[in-house]
């Protein structure tokens, strides 16, 4: 190998080791069950010992260096794969229950619907019911967007709809336990549990145009009852292995937006790709580019026909919640 080859190689294994190294510091300083110091210690010797191999691959030393690392990254790997989500914790009461559903014919039946009342954050009264559906009249597939960090990010929740003017909303969520604090990064490294959640749309939905205050859009999408109901029953099919086999929740492969993916298939892109997936506050403008959405608009009109805030503040949180929301709010023909 000639000496410019090996530069080339070595840079590319060193990106490699950069990466993997910052990784297993991360792991390191959020997982290692020790003290802080002890914490800081093993994180900042991880380091260490990536920029050694990474300054090693330029010198004859190249080999040792790399098996050195091998075996470190391999023990960090060993460890990691042994930590396991929690079947209990001291989760919030809202997070306290997981949803599970069976169907028989078009029944179906879910038990744990959320439905809470909400006064304020913390006080509100918690109900816990078992609900059937009729999947032959089911009709309508919407989608919220609570947006928390500017136009970038959002919540997504997807909302199924019944013949009657019945609603049954779908959250993914992060299950913290009680004292847990946001933190995406800390999100990716098995910090804290996955979550589905079956609710009325004035618990799930109301939490955040009411209570929370955040801007929450819907948008109402063209899917036929076949697809509704083939999504619909992949939630409950998810539901159901979480409430068998507990998951990590993580910030960047398993989220609310994994659910995207799915949907969007559902509704005719068999093969979805596309940056706005990921920066999912510009999931309108995906979903509107492929005619997932009323088309027969301006997208920001879309937008602002369905900013839906203002509207269920008014309402309140009453039994015609989700009929308010969505009065002026398109439909796709």
């Amino acid at each position: 190998m000639t000496r410019f080859l090996w530069y080339v190689v070595g840079v590319l294994l060193a990106l490699v080791i950069a990466f993997l190294t910052t990784w297993a510091a991360l792991a390191l300083w959020y997982r290692l069950p020790a003290s802080d110091g002890i914490r800081v210690c093993s994180a900042i010797l991880s380091g260490l010992l990536g920029c050694i191999v990474i300054v090693s691959l330029f010198t004859p030393s190249r080999r040792r260096g790399i098996v050195a690392f091998v075996l470190a990254f391999g023990a960090v790997s060993l460890w990691w794969s042994t930590i396991q989500p929690p079947t209990d914790g001291n989760w919030p009461p809202e997070f306290s229950r997981q949803v599970t559903g069976k169907v028989d014919g078009d029944i179906l039946t879910l038990t744990n619907v959320r439905d809470i009342v909400w006064r304020t954050r913390t006080d509100f009264t918690e109900y816990w019911e078992t609900r059937s559906y009729d999947l032959s009249k089911l009709d309508s597939i919407d989608v919220f967007l609570s947006y928390w960090a500017g136009p970038n990010m959002a919540h997504f929740i997807l909302s199924f709809g019944f013949e009657g003017d019945e609603y049954l909303a779908w959250s993914v969520e992060v299950r913290r336990e009680v004292g847990g604090e946001f933190s995406p990064v800390a999100d990716a490294f098995k910090a804290h549990s996955l979550i589905i959640f079956a609710a009325d749309e004035r618990d799930a939905v109301g939490l955040r145009t009411n209570i929370e205050k955040a801007d929450v859009q819907i948008f109402r999408l063209r899917a036929s009852p076949e697809v509704a109901r083939e999504l619909l029953l992949q939630y409950v099919e998810d539901a159901n292995k979480l409430a068998v086999r507990p998951e990590f929740y993580n910030s960047i492969t398993t989220n609310c937006t994994t659910t995207v993916l799915r949907m969007m298939e559902a509704v005719g892109d068999p093969f979805p790709f596309d940056w706005r997936l990921i920066v999912n506050g510009y999931l309108p403008g995906y979903a509107y580019d492929r005619g997932a959405v009323d088309t027969s608009i301006p997208l920001e009109d879309l937008r602002e026909l369905g900013s839906i805030s203002e509207s269920a503040q008014a309402e309140g949180l009453t039994e015609s919640y989700s009929t308010a929301i969505r009065h002026g709010v398109p439909s796709p023909k």
